[in-house]
């Protein structure tokens, strides 16, 4: 059996195994897992030894800068919101890019590349100008998609979570290490993507806002529009407003302007224009649509707000605490 010993405050430490001439030089294929540990936890307290003071000054830096990074994103977020959320979304974006190819997560590599072309795409014909008649249905349709994925995948990792946690997977013979690292892969998954999409969405709602249909920026319409016309699409209304419709249904605001459904949805998309595009008089367009973007309660925004810190900011800041300990050279 190997051995090692290891001194730690001027005390040799003997882990239970036979001494060699050379204690440094070990046989580590000869070693089970528990011996191991122990070697490894002895040789972490010699490393650190007698350096206290500097694991209090590291411990410092990192509270201070968390501290300093947060007022500063705050008041970021209200002083400038619009250039906050775009650096916030790219960041969400591209981060877990960066991790998961370094640990080879090829799985989430997959998803996040479908995603990506995909909402590439979708976000290049948002911002086209002048604005396609089809883009306000297409961006409804593939967001409202992307949310109802998400919301699933969510619940259904959510579940498998739960189920772990009261020993339901016993029952199917799947260990708890694995129905645990499934049921938070998921979770993650719905929560991430479901968060993404949302901020694309309406990132994409901004821009098609100026460029959409008869709408315009002063509030004078550049072309007058007949009963029969969709004020966003510019394309004839076939369906009645007491008609159900096969496809999609047609929508009547309260000033009386019609819409396609898809249209009216792809322009109030996210709850963020609550105004006929055509008149732009103010309606609730909350009380004629279920937006699956709002936030259903106060808790929902909460997790939305901190998922975005933890997957955008959290590594920044790591990382630039690792760069004053470096500077000031603590280890």
């Amino acid at each position: 059996m190997a051995v090692f010993e290891v001194e730690v405050d001027g005390v040799e430490h003997d882990h239970g195994l036979e001494h060699h001439d050379e204690p440094n030089q070990y046989d580590l294929s000869k070693l089970s897992p528990e011996e191991k540990w122990r070697m490894e936890h002895a040789r972490m307290h010699a490393k650190h030894k007698g350096h206290e003071a500097m694991h209090a000054e590291m411990v410092l830096i990192l509270i201070v800068t968390l501290v300093v990074a947060q007022l500063v994103l705050v008041q970021w977020k209200q002083r400038h919101p619009k250039s906050y959320n775009l650096v916030t979304l790219f960041q969400m974006w591209v981060v877990p890019l960066y991790f998961t190819t370094k640990l080879h997560w090829w799985r989430f590599l997959t998803t996040w590349f479908i995603f990506s072309v995909i909402t590439a795409y979708i976000s290049f014909r948002a911002t086209r100008k002048p604005l396609a008649c089809t883009t306000p249905r297409l961006v409804y349709k593939w967001f409202l998609l992307l949310y109802k994925i998400s919301y699933a995948t969510g619940i259904v990792g959510y579940t498998v979570v739960m189920f772990t946690l009261f020993g339901i997977n016993l029952i199917f013979r799947i260990s708890p290490e694995d129905a645990m690292d499934f049921g938070v892969s998921l979770l993650f998954y719905g929560l991430y993507y479901g968060v993404l999409g949302r901020d694309f969405a309406e990132m994409c709602a901004d821009f098609m806002a100026s460029t959409i249909g008869y709408y315009s920026a002063s509030g004078m319409p550049t072309k007058h529009l007949s009963d029969n016309i969709c004020a966003v699409c510019g394309q004839p209304i076939l369906v009645d407003v007491s008609e159900e419709g096969i496809i999609e249904n047609t929508y009547r605001l309260s000033c009386n302007h019609v819409f396609h459904e898809f249209c009216i949805r792809g322009w109030c998309i996210v709850g963020k224009k609550q105004m006929c595009p055509y008149c732009k008089e103010k309606v609730d367009l909350k009380r004629m649509f279920s937006n699956p973007w709002e936030r259903p309660h106060v808790m929902y925004g909460q997790l939305l707000d901190w998922l975005r810190y933890l997957v955008a900011w959290q590594p920044v800041i790591i990382g630039f605490v690792q760069g004053i300990n470096y500077v000031l050279g603590l280890e």
